[in-house]
């Protein structure tokens, strides 16, 4: 981005914003660096676990992975979520540090300038490019509390945490792969399970059937891994970007940080995840064809077999946050020509599954089409089965709904526009007393203050946060320059960006304040994290 330089006129932005915009600003939305998911980020989770029964027995059921937390990406992020292998979108949106407050309204007066004051240079009124008036327009000003001393330069905002996600096992494709601690726990969980129905088909084998068990547990994640990386290889040939893949309790998750551009490619994106899961279903049937029935490698290929092929039949119900309900939603974005159509139809369907699952699942158990017997079904089993239903079902309903908001943040995108959020900025020298630039920017009305040299280049941003710490009676022998963050390239935004633009240059270089300028390099003013922030909400608040 070029470089503001010149003459160090300041061309207006917006005080808080204009009539329109001014009330964006009205609440406070999460930090970005939370994790989520936005903003922000779009995921896979892979779904129902394994069937715990051995092939042969009744114990199976599917069970998804849990969706994707959409703020931890409010983004725009494309996140498909389903119980094997989604993605759900997301946006984030660029967090200030907690260290960031506002000034309270008020006005500086001439007479608090320091002994230097008369010689500091005035420099040229942000007041020369009039702007629309703001319904309660606010000032830089005194303020008689805050925190911090003031007196030191001011701290550098604290970066956004890297995906993480529990223990990291490589990365296929340049895409971190992250084992959750859940995992250990489903890990176990299978081995108990399958290694007591492995008691009943295989009981020669005694207590080596857990390590068979376990061994099933890794080989099916495994198979899981392989549906994430199918979304994930399909995502980098769309050139979406990839965060990372999880594998967690309930299956795996694929957060892709982009939405599909065309329903062509949402529909191919998630469906690959269950056509892999079909022909690793095929691979191990053909595999077992090949081994003695009854045998140790004849009932883990059988497993996987089964496993694989629920999976993929799971995955492709069409309800989001399934991988059916991706494709679903392609679907009716193909015919109506809006995305948003889709997520509501897909969205719908996939609360109407949740409570099929809720109150069906145990309904088939005990009528025995699922393969279980009367003297199979017991109260333990009926108490099981009702518990896998509901989370089953909180599951897809939850995710269901994050599509739904996700979906709606993306529409609302468009709304945060930088040269409407950024606040009317002063050029004040390095030397100049606070107490005077504040009263230079009281007098323009002015929000904010650009430290210059003197051919009026930019070099860094005046924090709010440290003004507010700096007590009046001191304002006039404390140096704009001492309360200043340096300017990095990262720092400098065009006034003419928007939506998921302004909010990917922003999460590139995190920081509380920008400096917004002009194509041609003029400065146009600063845009503050924290505006960006509430404009967001509000934008959310608001319906579709």
């Amino acid at each position: 981005m070029d470089e503001s330089g010149g003459s160090g006129q300041p061309r207006s932005g917006t005080d808080e914003a204009t009539e329109r915009h001014g009330e964006q600003r009205a609440s406070s939305a999460p930090a970005a660096g939370a994790t989520r998911s936005g903003p922000e980020r779009p995921e896979h989770p892979t779904g129902p676990t394994p069937p715990t029964a051995a092939p042969g027995t009744s114990e199976a059921a599917p069970s998804p992975d849990r969706p994707h937390d959409p703020t931890d990406s409010a983004h725009g992020a494309a996140t498909h979520s389903d119980p094997s292998s989604g993605t759900e979108d997301g946006a984030e949106v660029p967090g200030a540090s907690p260290d960031q407050a506002e000034a309270p309204a008020g006005s500086g007066s001439p007479d608090e300038a320091g002994p230097s004051a008369q010689d500091a240079p005035h420099g040229p009124s942000a007041g020369a490019h009039p702007h629309p008036e703001p319904e309660h327009p606010r000032t830089l000003a005194h303020s008689g509390t805050g925190t911090g001393t003031g007196t030191g330069k001011a701290q550098p905002p604290r970066r956004g945490r890297e995906p993480g996600g529990g223990l990291l096992m490589g990365r296929p494709f340049g895409v971190p792969v992250y084992v959750a601690p859940s995992w250990f726990l489903v890990a176990a969980l299978i081995t108990w399970v399958f290694g007591g129905q492995l008691d009943r088909v295989l009981p020669e084998l005694g207590a080596l059937r857990y390590l068979v068990s376990l061994f099933f547990a890794v080989a099916f994640y495994a198979s899981v891994l392989v549906h994430e990386l199918a979304h994930t290889v399909a995502a980098l040939r769309f050139k979406l970007p990839v965060r990372r893949i999880q594998l967690q309790f309930f299956g795996g998750v694929s957060e892709i940080e982009k939405e599909a551009e065309t329903p062509g490619r949402e529909f191919v994106l998630s469906f690959v995840g269950p056509l892999l899961s079909l022909v690793l279903s095929g691979l191990f049937y053909l595999a077992m064809l090949a081994v003695e029935p009854g045998t140790v490698p004849g009932v883990l290929l059988a497993g996987l077999m089964i496993s694989n092929l629920i999976v993929a039949a799971f995955n492709l119900l069409p309800g989001l946050p399934l991988d059916g309900g991706r494709m679903l939603r392609a679907v009716v974005w193909k015919i109506t020509g809006r995305p948003m159509s889709g997520t509501i139809a897909a969205a719908w369907v996939g609360r109407a599954l949740a409570v099929s699952v809720l109150i069906g699942l145990p309904l088939l158990t005990q009528s025995g089409v699922l393969g279980a017997t009367q003297d199979h079904v017991g109260g333990m089993d009926t108490v099981t089965d009702a518990l896998l239903a509901a989370i089953l079902a909180a599951i897809i309903w939850t995710g269901a709904g994050n599509s739904l908001r996700m979906a709606r943040l993306r529409e609302h995108l468009p709304e945060l526009r930088a040269r409407s959020l950024t606040r009317r900025a002063v050029p004040v020298e390095t030397s100049t007393p606070l107490s005077e630039a504040l009263r230079r920017a009281n007098e323009a009305g002015a929000r904010a203050l650009v430290v210059v040299d003197a051919d009026g280049e930019p070099l860094s941003l005046v924090r709010e946060a440290a003004i507010v710490g700096v007590p009046e009676h001191r304002r006039p022998w404390v140096a704009v320059s001492g309360l200043a963050q340096d300017l990095t390239d990262g720092m400098r935004v065009s006034a003419e960006l928007a939506g998921e633009a302004l909010l990917d240059t922003l999460r590139a270089t995190p920081a509380t304040e920008y400096l917004v300028v002009e194509d041609s390099g003029e400065i146009y003013g600063v845009l503050s994290a924290a505006d960006v922030e509430r404009a967001f909400v509000k934008a959310m608040a608001r319906p579709s």
